[in-house]
């Protein structure tokens, strides 16, 4: 099986790693090409029954605790989503959605590696204030959100069952998710994930109608072409009428 990029960004690279280190590709057998227009036009005139998936994974793929979910496209094939679900969890995990998902997947885990370093950063903040040295709270603090995502995802509880379990009755946990609740903490997490979504439809939306456009103009340049090249065959036609008319 070979593979290409288009564009050899950080995830690029970290796939391309993941599907080395895992032995699903042969270094020998990976493409990769930078980022230009002639590549993006080429891909935006793909044949109609092109085999498509759209995939969107987040940074966390960089070291291979990625979360990622892919939309396959009406004409692939069976064994086409499998495959590239395959690949794709070499640098984590990965579901296979579709297309109406992917706005939504954008705000929670393709943006969300951003929220959860701007906690890490907050709690680390909080233990300086109270007295930590800046590498020790950082590093707890990171250590923290790890140890309670491997819970999620290892034990098979609720989240909120989970916190439940910290929080004891007149405790200090108690204490402070209720200064978390009074600032809104869960309703500002839950607005910024839709706020990602809908920037990302947005998005989306644009980039369609400049395709539609982009696509117009090309429609019309070809247009153009074909009546100037008839008209040079007139030319050419009346030239030849003219030099046969008797004088």
């Amino acid at each position: 099986m070979s593979v290409g990029f288009i564009g050899a960004g950080r995830m690029a690279q970290a796939l391309s790693r993941g599907f080395i280190s895992k032995g699903i590709v042969k270094p020998q057998k990976m493409m990769a090409s930078d980022q230009s227009e002639s590549i993006l036009d080429f891909m935006k005139n793909l044949p109609e029954e092109t085999r498509v998936l759209r995939a969107m994974p987040n940074t966390a793929c960089l070291v291979h605790a990625g979360a990622t979910v892919i939309a396959p496209g009406k004409f692939v094939r069976n064994g086409d989503a499998s495959l590239v679900q395959k690949l794709f969890q070499t640098v984590g995990l990965c579901y296979v959605g579709t297309e109406d998902q992917l706005d939504a997947v954008t705000g929670l885990s393709g943006s969300g590696p951003a929220y959860a370093f701007a906690t890490i950063e907050s709690l680390a903040d909080g233990g300086v204030k109270m007295g930590l040295p800046r590498d020790m709270a950082t590093k707890l603090a990171a250590q923290t959100l790890f140890g309670a995502a491997k819970m999620v995802l290892e034990s098979g509880k609720h989240p909120g069952q989970l916190k439940d379990e910290v929080c004891s009755p007149g405790g200090t946990t108690i204490t402070a998710m209720h200064e978390l609740e009074r600032g809104g903490f869960r309703g500002t997490i839950m607005d910024a994930v839709e706020a990602s979504a809908l920037k990302a439809k947005e998005m989306g939306e644009l980039e369609v109608q400049k395709q539609e456009e982009r696509t117009q103009e090309m429609e019309n340049e070809q247009a153009n072409e074909e009546q100037k090249s008839e008209e040079m065959k007139m030319e050419k036609v009346e030239k030849k009428v003219k030099m046969s008319s008797p004088q």
